[in-house]
């Protein structure tokens, strides 16, 4: 008979049926951290072969070492357990008769909790600072717990479960069920279900009567704002506005609930197989070595799933609710896959002038269609040239618009400090205030730190 310590209660029982047996306590001692302990008992355990009696003083479900131990076993050994651990603390904390998530310890890390809430095996202090970290940040550093030691309880905040004088085998900790409008922190689960309440008869009256075709346009919003923000290198308002976009997304998948569609759980399991299965190179056989390969991988999977035959088909995909400089890039780099492309930037730039040319010429012969249409053919080559060049057409676009503004609004107070109205400058004057004021905005920008940009 092997027993797993002497250290407990239960190694009583043990001592009075007078059974020959071996303790494994010299294991704990020369054990670094309990990671390592675990696979110490299993392998010392295993280590005595077949007809082996394991005793554990809790449940073997509980017990770490018996689940190590399960994974390495070659011959038979019997798993005597003890009285389970986590129902003491369970009637410790006054948790009998509701429900409850219990969870290791070791295994706390990745784990979606819910409260009520028992974490066992917080062995020692360093195990307690980890456990402290976890809960913090999924509940708040100031959140009432239950320290459980020996059965003992006392309250205490999170911000002090490493603080305690003692630690050992029996230390737990228990957190209740939380008031949902006292919880100073929330998981994605609390969103769904804010989204829920809002959404029942006696919710919100402006929620419960949305649809999707009415706020379709707000996760558009909600995402040129997260787009602003992030230009601006504000951590406040990212952390605001992807917050927001979130919740765009969950209103969506809350309604398809309602209607029996699909549910938040399809949603994300949606996109978590989406990238196991795209990433070939990861989770799979594929190689990839650099960004380019990658998202070669990507693409190719990203067709074999979406059942596009034919590169028309890639094309066609591009969503049409895209700003236009966007679709177009995108679709111009769809077509290219098949081979029909510019052979550079420079070869591009010749279908630039052509259509130009053609711009003209509709526009001399008073057709009013045709020099539209012939407008956007030029848009679309000069987005080849971008796209060519390595750039991103909206991105660029867009930098560039929000540069003349910068720059036409300085132009104008430089005027005006000159005592000039502004609507009586020539096109030379006008050209001269704006030298001045790309010369001026360059130099700001030079001494922040920052490239100063084109024209």
């Amino acid at each position: 008979m092997v027993v797993r310590t002497a250290q407990t209660e239960s190694y009583k029982n043990v001592t009075a049926l007078g059974v020959p047996h071996v303790c494994l306590d010299e294991i704990y001692e020369r054990s670094r951290n309990y990671g390592t302990l675990y696979k110490k008992l299993a392998a010392a355990v295993a280590a005595y072969g077949d007809g082996t009696v394991y005793c554990v003083d809790g449940s073997a479900g509980e017990d770490n070492s018996v689940k190590a131990l399960s994974r390495r076993l070659r011959g038979k050994t019997e798993i005597v357990e003890g009285v389970s651990k986590v129902s003491a603390l369970v009637d410790a904390a006054g948790f009998s008769g509701c429900s409850y998530q219990a969870v290791s310890a070791y295994e706390l890390e990745g784990a979606e909790m819910s409260a009520p809430l028992v974490v066992y095996d917080m062995h020692d202090r360093d195990l307690a600072g980890e456990v402290k970290l976890a809960l913090s940040d999924r509940f708040g550093e100031e959140t009432e717990v239950k320290y459980i030691r020996r059965g003992q309880c006392v309250r205490i905040p999170v911000y002090e479960l490493d603080r305690q004088g003692e630690y050992d085998g029996t230390s737990a900790v228990a957190l209740e069920r939380l008031e949902f409008t006292a919880q100073k922190r929330f998981g994605f689960s609390d969103l769904e279900r804010i989204v829920k309440r809002l959404r029942r008869p006696d919710g919100c009256p402006w929620d419960k009567v949305q649809t999707p075709e009415s706020i379709k346009m707000n996760a558009v919003e909600e995402a040129y704002e997260l787009v602003d923000a992030i230009d601006a290198g504000d951590d406040d308002k990212i952390l605001e506005e992807t917050g927001d976009l979130l919740l765009q997304a969950v209103f969506q998948t809350v309604m398809a609930e309602e209607r029996g569609a699909f549910d938040t759980t399809d949603a994300t399991t949606g996109i978590c197989e989406k990238l196991i299965t795209r990433h070939t190179h990861i989770f799979g056989q594929d190689k990839a070595t650099d960004e380019g390969s990658a998202l070669s991988v990507w693409e190719r999977n990203k067709m074999k799933e979406k059942h596009q035959e034919t590169y028309a088909d890639a094309v066609n995909d591009v969503p049409r609710c895209f700003p236009a400089a966007m679709r177009a890039q995108k679709v111009g780099k769809r077509a290219a896959k098949s081979g029909f492309d510019f052979s550079s930037a420079e070869e591009a730039s010749e279908k630039v002038k052509e259509e130009l040319a053609e711009l003209f010429a509709a526009r001399a012969a008073g057709d009013a269609g045709e020099t539209e249409k012939e407008l956007g053919d030029l848009l679309f080559a000069v987005i080849n040239v971008g796209r060519l060049a390595g750039c991103d057409c909206e991105k660029a676009l867009k930098e560039s618009a929000d540069r003349f503004a910068r720059r036409f609004t300085r132009t104008e107070a430089l005027a005006r400090a000159d005592g000039r109205d502004v609507k009586t400058l020539s096109a030379e004057e006008w050209d001269v205030y704006y030298r001045r004021a790309k010369a001026q905005l360059a130099s700001e920008t030079a001494g922040k730190g920052a490239p100063a940009g084109g024209r």
